[in-house]
């Protein structure tokens, strides 16, 4: 299904032969099990900005005692003797609920996550198809590295319900990290193609075969 364009200029995009492919959504719309189809029954090498957040905040990483330093013992596992290991669930409930620490953690990370996709970009240089899943791709403004963007839709009611389940959240807990990102509706008018993931469960499959 193609979205409106007429706002598309707004962004960059790689117009090299390369076909990248970056997926995108809200949070608990679906663009990890999309990024799985692609990668076990298409075969395509899969980017993920998550993994690659997740990385920069292992332990002894530069990234991880800028993350203690600033929080101390509200993020240091304290299941652990290694002082470096972050409490992920603590930490997010601190950048979910002020926007001030969020912003700051986001510009802590996201140029690490930068620097990993030109790198791991640079390795899949000869694959004729690459997939890049970036949940925050408007907000950190990376367009630029690829060539088309899906936007993985369904309603808020959806994300919420999801990621309660998976995540073990309170429904206000999860609405603070759906408002945390864009709305769907406003990444929507920005898209080449709105994956439909409102349906039954991997309803969207026949639709992602054909595209990729």
């Amino acid at each position: 299904m193609k979205g409106e364009t007429d706002n598309q200029s707004s962004f960059s995009r790689w117009h090299g032969s390369q076909r990248r492919i970056g997926i995108t959504g809200g949070i608990a719309s679906g663009k990890s099990s999309i990024g799985k189809f692609l990668k076990e029954i298409k075969g395509v090498p899969i980017l993920d900005a998550d993994v690659y957040a997740l990385e920069a905040l292992a332990p002894e990483e530069t990234s991880t005692r800028s993350v203690l330093n600033r929080y101390g013992d509200a993020v240091r596992d304290k299941i652990t003797s290694e002082r470096t290991t972050i409490n992920r669930s603590a930490l997010s409930k601190i950048i979910f609920t002020n926007p001030k620490e969020r912003l700051w953690i986001e510009q802590l990370i996201h140029p690490i996550v930068k620097q990993r996709f030109a790198k791991e970009l640079y390795i899949q240089k000869n694959a004729p198809v690459v997939a890049l899943i970036i949940p925050l791709l408007f907000e950190a403004q990376l367009t630029g590295i690829c060539s088309e963007i899906w936007v993985v839709n369904c309603t808020q009611t959806q994300q919420c319900k999801r990621l309660m389940e998976r995540d073990g959240l309170t429904d206000r807990e999860a609405r603070a990290r759906i408002q945390a990102q864009w709305p769907l509706k406003q990444k929507l008018p920005f898209a080449d193609v709105i994956i439909d993931n409102s349906g039954s469960s991997h309803s969207w499959r026949e639709e992602v075969d054909k595209l990729c």
